[in-house]
């Protein structure tokens, strides 16, 4: 399964409710699931981003639908990256 990077930054809005972070964390860890996905990691970080999640998702498709998501909320803004693991990097690399 595809695996994608969501680096969070925290809006005016979602500062103002920092209290609703660690529910709106375990929401979108839900929706993850709901979405056919797993989430691998889920950190809470300092600096740029405020939080940093890997999950692995069905498609870019369904990535692409979380994010938005996230953005709709007005409490965040993500930058979604896609992954690859060694081992699949090695694989694509080896083809060239």
């Amino acid at each position: 399964m595809p695996n994608y990077v969501f680096l969070v930054q925290l809006t005016d809005q979602g500062i103002h409710s920092v209290k609703d972070s660690p529910k709106r964390a375990y929401d979108f860890e839900r929706a993850i699931a709901a979405a056919g996905g797993k989430v691998t990691t889920s950190l809470h970080t300092m600096g740029i981003y405020d939080a940093v999640v890997t999950a692995e998702l069905p498609s870019d498709e369904v990535a692409n639908r979380l994010a938005l998501g996230i953005g709709l909320s007005g409490v965040a803004r993500t930058i979604t990256l896609k992954g690859w693991t060694a081992a699949e990097f090695r694989e694509l690399v080896e083809k060239l």
